[in-house]
């Protein structure tokens, strides 16, 4: 490895448990508060996180994002507003298994939402994020949501946003994205 190569590193920890994640509902713009659980995670993440330095740490705007932020330890993130999850649309509020009732085998990846966010406009804003993600010399700590993350993920790997679907998170996870002789990389996932 030469000394040039980029080091940095981009971390992402999607938000504690809400009631929503927990019974599969997709939350885009209804900001739901962490439940207990959710709470008592979330803190479970500031040890593992404590070794860490941060060049820039940002939330989106949700609480239920910055309050795992807060609890993790970082109650000073910088909201950003590019980090908010998916827009579902019509489709807020409602699983899969529901929607799947009237659009069989729909999928947020493949099909579209009514009056919600396509992958293009998705990925536009994801992109402005990686591209301040980036300009910044060092590592990186990001706090957001599910869809939102795997999407970003994706386009940290030069892929379209909608491969996000290859990768899983779960609440309240910390996964490491990074470098491989200067190739965008996932170093840790989903942990």
């Amino acid at each position: 490895m030469t000394t040039d190569e980029r080091q940095d590193r981009l971390f992402l920890v999607r938000h504690g448990e809400t009631e929503w994640s927990r019974s599969g509902r997709h939350t885009s713009v209804t900001d739901l508060p962490l439940t207990a659980e959710g709470e008592r995670v979330a803190k479970s993440l500031r040890p593992r996180l404590a070794g860490e330095s941060f060049d820039l740490v940002l939330s989106s705007p949700r609480q239920r994002a910055r309050r795992t932020a807060e609890l993790a330890g970082f109650p000073d993130a910088e909201v950003d507003d590019d980090l908010v999850e998916w827009n579902y649309g019509e489709y807020e509020g409602i699983t899969t298994a529901e929607i799947r009732r009237t659009v069989p085998g729909w999928t947020i990846w493949d099909d579209p939402v009514p009056n919600g966010e396509t992958p293009a406009q998705l990925s536009t804003r994801l992109d402005r994020v990686i591209t301040r993600i980036t300009a910044t010399p060092g590592d990186v700590l990001v706090f957001g949501h599910s869809h939102a993350l795997r999407a970003l993920t994706a386009r940290w790997l030069n892929l379209p946003a909608t491969e996000g679907r290859h990768f899983i998170l779960d609440t309240a996870t910390l996964s490491t994205l990074g470098w491989e002789r200067d190739s965008p990389a996932i170093h840790h996932w989903n942990s």
